[in-house]
């Protein structure tokens, strides 16, 4: 094929000079469906252009409308033969296509013309011959034997001598004999006839040889007609009937009539017809099956093609298509699996997960539809539960949304068991109704069950408490308020992490108590931290959850000991100018054991007379005196008493005394200046304040544990002793030592020698036991013969005797 390419189609929308020039490709007519005619590129980046193929010269169904595809920046556009193309240059030469192009808001139109060439070594099958659907004659079924029925006409064949033949099978009985072609192209019809087969089609697949190893397969069909002189024909239009399935075989459904001579009637589908039978001279359609629609599928409709025959002439004949509906007989209740539905989900289970599926189906019309209802049962009320077309749910978030979606059930919206009385049972039936007559119905129990998730952790709020540092044991200093989003709210257990054992939090109030004792000097601040766990808010005991916060225990001083000032005793000697105020001294106080406490307040309570003494702050002061009746004319000695006290808040206020002895002696113009003289305090005088401090000693409870324990331990380790050491005693005693048992049996045998060596009695010698038996005898006592007065060690559990 040989294609002309022209300037691209972009050039066309740029130049308006090429606007309306044609364009021309040639093409070979052996081209097939699917071949590519012509391409060409696209330059539109901007939008999404679209080539339409407006129309076709002569119109034909032979081409593709044009097809776009993107390649990087450009569209290809392509322009291709369809499946029907058949080209032949000897029926049509030249086709001419408009197409129009549109890019953004630019349009273009502008022609494509095909010239279509012959190709001398193709050589196809012309005419309607060549249709790929083939070729439909119409004959009588009245025509000759043998007789004329079509033409083949291959334009261009009939000087290759051209060669056609029936590839097709012609068997019978469905054909009445075999079609040919003679030697002109002439269809002929078989030698039988076709009288008798009316409305039949004979498809035939014509094979066409031609040229050197050259060929073409077309199909060619022949419709026989039925003659119009012997025609017969139903009265009535196609009948369509409804019976009930308790229809008792042999019961009559309809009845065709149809005009002829002689009719007969027979069901030409379906074959065979298990459920009806046509009476073959009334044509009376009967049941000859029970017509049971649960277990037989395809029994809801039949649709029977009966056929109408004259007796004498069978090919003389006419069909009609009875359509019949069987209506179920409402006889048994909608069956649900499962009967009843039971499900526990958690709180937190998703929105949309499935919770449970039944299925329900109608035994007496299986497929058939179904409705639900729902009747409330507890929660009551419609608060609770809805059903909305055909889903059940619940509507409210706070009774636990739910819903049935067709059969499934699913979670309509977010779950909550954290608000009093929120998780409880949903209880209630689904009645399911099939829609026969009468109604008959179904109740599916449900019963779904929301449980508890611990879903949050408790959370507790940081608090500062005071405490005196002198309180006692089990003093409460305050409550720590726990808070848990989960239900219920007050599940909470109270423990401390670490931190000091002065305090203790009890474990389900959260009150904070003090257990041991406090010295602001030693620490003036506690910080615990209090563990806040959740339980019972889950439907497993061991999800628990935990939080923690931090609380502050701030000790306030309590003065516990006196100030102390020195040195306690003072003695000084002043010289009071007339008319000037004198700096005395200075009281130097503080708390050896509270270094930091500076505050103390003084106060003169004693010795002061004729108020001629002030303090300012720790300074004592003589005050000025001027020249009149109170002038002292003599010195003058004054004992003063100080009180020098704590100043800040922390209270009690303890005080102490300091003595001051001051010599006052007047002074004026003609008396000799001297200065201030303070005598050291004498050994004798003592300070009139006495402080008097008891110490004991207070052990820790810890210390006291393990002392007794301790005494424990050695008592019985003591008693042990004492207990072993009695019964080596014991046994000591009872039996002797070997050493001393083998000197008494040496001592023995040494005796008894002595004494049978001037023994003149006669006596009875007896054997001896072997010196082995005797060393082991053991004699624990000693008697004297009653009749010879001769001694014996005796044993007490033998009776073994050896005589001294």
């Amino acid at each position: 094929m040989a294609l002309l390419r022209p300037p691209v189609l972009l050039l066309a929308l740029v130049v308006s000079e090429l606007h309306g020039l044609p364009w021309f490709i040639n093409v070979s007519e052996s081209q097939g469906p699917g071949a590519i005619l012509y391409s060409f590129p696209i330059n539109c980046t901007s939008y999404v252009p679209t080539l339409e193929l407006l129309y076709v010269q002569p119109p034909t169904t032979f081409f593709n409308p044009p097809s776009l595809n993107r390649q990087q920046k450009t569209y290809m556009a392509m322009v291709t033969l369809s499946s029907s193309a058949r080209l032949d240059a000897l029926a049509v030469n030249h086709y001419r296509l408009q197409l129009r192009l549109t890019c953004g808001k630019k349009v273009l139109e502008a022609p494509l013309s095909v010239n279509v060439h012959r190709d001398p070594g193709y050589s196809p099958c012309a005419g309607q011959f060549a249709n790929p659907g083939g070729e439909i004659i119409q004959v009588r079924e009245m025509v000759t034997p043998r007789a004329q029925l079509y033409t083949l006409l291959l334009p261009g064949l009939q000087l290759q001598r051209a060669q056609l033949s029936i590839n097709s099978a012609q068997d019978p009985p469905y054909f009445p004999g075999p079609f040919s072609i003679n030697g002109q192209g002439w269809l002929l019809a078989p030698s039988q006839g076709l009288k008798g087969h009316a409305p039949k089609v004979f498809p035939l697949e014509v094979l066409v040889s031609f040229g050197q190893n050259q060929s073409c397969h077309r199909m060619l069909k022949v419709k026989v007609l039925p003659d119009p002189s012997s025609q017969i024909s139903f009265l009535g239009q196609a009948p369509n009937v409804t019976i009930l399935e308790d229809l008792a075989p042999g019961s009559n459904v309809v009845q065709v009539r149809a005009q002829g001579l002689d009719v007969r009637y027979e069901i030409l589908s379906p074959v065979p017809c298990p459920l009806f039978s046509i009476g073959r001279e009334d044509g009376v359609v009967r049941t000859t099956a029970p017509l049971e629609l649960a277990p037989a599928r395809g029994v809801a409709v039949t649709r029977l093609q009966v056929k109408a025959y004259e007796r004498r002439r069978p090919w003389a004949s006419a069909d009609l298509d009875v359509t019949v509906n069987v209506r179920s007989v409402n006889r048994w209740p909608p069956r649900c699996l499962p009967a009843m539905l039971v499900t526990e989900i958690p709180e937190t289970t998703p929105v949309g997960t499935v919770l449970k599926t039944f299925t329900c189906t109608d035994p007496d019309s299986a497929g058939s539809p179904l409705d639900y209802e729902l009747q409330f049962h507890s929660p009551p009320g419609p608060a609770s539960l809805c059903l909305r077309g055909r889903a059940l749910e619940v509507p409210s978030p706070a009774y636990r949304p739910m819903c049935w979606v067709l059969q499934d059930m699913k979670v309509n919206a977010t779950l909550d068991c954290d608000t009093p009385g929120a998780c409880f049972q949903h209880a209630a039936s689904i009645l399911v109704l099939d829609g026969g007559q009468p109604p008959m119905t179904s109740e599916v129990p449900v019963l779904v069950m929301v449980t508890p998730v611990n879903e949050f952790s408790p959370a507790c709020v940081p608090r500062t408490f005071r405490i005196r540092e002198d309180a006692g044991p089990h003093t409460l200093l305050g409550s720590v308020v726990g808070t848990d989003k989960d239900y219920p709210h007050n599940s909470i257990e109270y423990y401390i992490s670490g931190g000091p054992t002065t305090f203790s939090v009890d474990r389900l109030s959260g009150e904070v108590h003090l257990l041991g004792s406090l010295d602001y000097e030693l620490q003036t601040l506690y910080r615990l931290t209090v563990l806040v766990t959740d339980h019972s808010q889950d439907q497993h005991p061991t999800q628990r959850r935990s939080g923690s916060c931090t609380i502050t225990i701030e000790v306030e001083d309590v003065n516990d000991y006196a100030p102390k000032c020195q040195p306690p005793f003072q003695e000084l000697t002043i010289y009071a100018p007339l008319g000037h105020s004198v700096e005395v001294t200075k009281v130097s106080c503080w708390v050896p054991q509270e270094p930091q406490r500076r505050a103390f307040s003084y106060s003169i309570v004693g010795g002061n007379s004729q108020s001629r003494f002030s303090l300012q702050g720790p300074i004592l002061v003589h005050k000025s005196i001027t020249w009149g009746p109170h002038w002292p004319e003599q010195p003058h000695t004054y004992e003063l008493l100080i009180r020098v006290a704590d100043a800040g808040p922390s209270i009690p206020h303890l005080s102490t005394t300091a003595t001051i002895i001051v010599h006052l002696i007047p002074w004026s113009t003609n008396t000799v200046t001297t200065r201030t003289h303070r005598s050291p305090v004498p050994s004798v005088m003592t300070p009139l304040l006495v402080t008097d401090v008891e110490a004991f000693w207070q052990p820790e409870p810890w210390f006291v544990v393990v002392l007794t324990v301790t005494s424990a331990l050695f008592l019985l380790a003591l008693g042990w002793l004492f207990n072993r050491l009695f019964q080596g005693l014991a046994q000591m005693l009872q039996t002797p030592s070997k050493s001393a048992q083998a000197l008494l049996l040496n001592s023995i045998q040494g005796t008894e020698e002595s004494i049978e060596g001037f023994t003149e009695a006669p006596r009875t010698e007896m054997p001896r036991a072997p010196s082995s038996v005797v060393s082991l005898q053991h004699f624990d006592g000693r008697a004297q013969d009653s009749r010879t007065g001769r001694e014996y060690l005796f044993n007490t559990l033998t009776g073994a005797r050896r005589w001294l």
